[in-house]
């Protein structure tokens, strides 16, 4: 007899029912987000036949937690599935329409009866790569949270000291760079920034790390922050500028957590055997190799073939056919952290790689937006990685875009 299990998550209780093959409840708790909770589970899969040889696969609605990595420890299978699909099974065990935690917990276990092949289990990484995806991750979102605190910081410089950004604007990275930051520190006003002299201001540069160039970026600088501008009152302006700190506070903390996690990232993922092959495609340095195999994992049975890796990366395109209408659209419903880093690796292809830039070269004269071209050349790319980590060697230039004589040789031969 076959046994399944659904777990109904929630922050400090989670309700689990486990039916058999036609339905049947079986057996059902309500267990706490602790040890003992877990241990509560353990037993009554135990109950029900689970053994080290046969384990009782288990839906969540979740694939992240310390639950679910206890589950994946034990060795079971375990189906993330989502919430909005969960909702449309419920439909069809309740006309009413009514909701409970345990009806949920019944609806998941019911939906590895009767649908576990059109869902996908949870992928069997290693640690190391489960590892990589918690930083490479959080170093993601650190760069979003250092885009979003310096936005936020520009859009104040706006209102009250637009030379300010005037000044920083020829500095490589800008806002981000530590001269940019330094200075604001140093004079947050227009009316400080113009009072500062050649002395404080070589002394700002140095403290910002700069070593050569010096006198001439104090010139400039010097200049730069006198240039007439509109103000603000003196008392609003002064106000102005203690909130430009706070949120300068803010954004150096931002910016310090990006720093720190792309080392810890770039650090562990150099420690992966796939990090060699990541890495050789153009395009695809450390940071960025890191995203990628926190996306994609190290279990080579996730993805049976490219074309799954490419529809879960988003980069191809699916097909709405209904009657005599047939309309070939983008993906909407993709990984996004993985469609964000294939966006930056194709950018960054173009220049590290001739073939790309002539892919790329060859869509945009077809008709292509840069957008769309851009979108076409990851799938290709795509396509690449998931051979060359499946034979374990490094990309080739002239494999991946062979030359037109080459494609004559090889069709002829």
């Amino acid at each position: 007899m076959k046994v399944f299990c659904g777990i109904d998550w929630a922050s400090d209780h989670h309700d689990v029912a486990v039916v058999d093959n036609d339905g049947k409840l079986l057996g059902r708790a309500r267990i706490g987000d602790d040890a003992t909770g877990l241990q509560q589970l353990l037993d009554l899969l135990a109950e029900h036949g689970d053994s080290p040889d046969e384990r009782i696969p288990v839906a969540i609605e979740t694939s992240r937690g310390l639950l679910v990595a206890s589950l994946r420890a034990t060795g079971r299978p375990v189906y993330a599935v989502n919430p909005m699909a969960a909702a449309r099974y419920r439909e069809r065990h309740s006309v009413a329409r009514k909701k409970s935690d345990h009806l949920d917990a019944m609806v998941l276990a019911n939906i590895l009866r009767t649908d576990a092949d059109a869902h996908r289990q949870l992928s069997a990484d290693s640690e190391l790569a489960q590892a990589v995806a918690v930083l490479a991750r959080a170093q993601q979102d650190a760069v979003w949270d250092r885009t979003q605190a310096g936005n936020k910081l520009r859009s104040q410089l706006r209102k009250y000291f637009p030379g300010y950004l005037a000044a920083v604007q020829p500095v490589t990275g800008g806002l981000n760079a530590p001269l940019a930051r330094t200075l604001l520190a140093a004079a947050p006003t227009p009316d400080r920034a113009a009072r500062l002299t050649r002395a404080q201001l070589k002394a700002v540069l140095k403290r910002a790390g700069r070593q050569r160039g010096i006198d001439a970026e104090v010139e400039r600088l010097h200049a730069a922050l006198r240039l007439p501008q509109m103000r603000q009152l003196p008392l609003v302006e002064q106000a102005m500028g203690r909130q430009a700190l706070a949120l300068l506070g803010k954004f150096e903390a931002a910016c310090a957590a990006a720093d720190d996690l792309a080392e810890a990232s770039a650090e562990l993922f150099a420690q992966h055997p796939d990090a060699a092959v990541i890495t050789s495609f153009p395009g695809l340095g450390a940071l960025s190799g890191a995203r990628v195999l926190a996306e994609i994992g190290d279990d080579r049975t996730r993805f049976a073939d490219a074309r799954a890796l490419k529809a879960y990366a988003g980069s191809a395109p699916v097909t709405r056919a209904s009657g005599k209408s047939r309309a070939v659209m983008v993906r909407r419903v993709k990984k996004q952290r993985l469609a964000a880093v294939g966006y930056v690796w194709a950018f960054a292809s173009l220049n590290a790689s001739p073939g790309a830039r002539a892919h790329y070269d060859r869509r945009r004269n077809a008709g292509d937006r840069h957008t769309s071209a851009q979108r076409n050349l990851y799938n290709r790319l795509l396509g690449c990685l998931h051979y060359c980590l499946a034979t374990g060697t490094p990309c080739s230039e002239n494999t991946a875009f062979p030359t037109p004589a080459r494609l004559s040789l090889a069709v002829a031969a």
